[in-house]
């Protein structure tokens, strides 16, 4: 059972990333995937939630509207599309699964 996130990196505000969380080893398509972040010194957030069928998702007030949550049931895969980036967004992000799994965390840093 597992959870790998990729697409981390440094982009400058304004800018544009979209992270992939990979999942194996669990019937993907029956579990609620949500992303969390957690910036240094700061406890750990929740970003955006999507359900089992990807029919329904919810978003953390500071990213709506920038980013959105889906998810490929046939390729065991989360994405979370991340626009008009800034300095605040910079954090390690995560991928969590219902059955509570989580992944090891991909850094996002937003700068200049």
């Amino acid at each position: 059972v597992q959870l790998v996130e990729s697409g981390g990196g440094l982009v400058q505000p304004g800018g544009s990333l979209r992270l992939s969380c990979a999942a194996s080893g669990f019937t993907f398509s029956s579990y609620t995937m949500t992303w969390f972040r957690q910036a240094p010194g700061k406890q750990r957030e929740l970003v955006a939630v999507i359900t089992s069928s990807g029919r329904s998702t919810n978003y953390a007030d500071s990213v709506k509207g920038r980013f959105t949550i889906s998810r490929d049931n046939a390729k065991n895969t989360v994405y979370l599309q991340m626009n008009s980036l800034k300095s605040e967004d910079t954090a390690v992000y995560y991928c969590y699964a219902s059955l509570d799994i989580w992944g090891p965390g991909t850094q996002v840093t937003v700068s200049s």
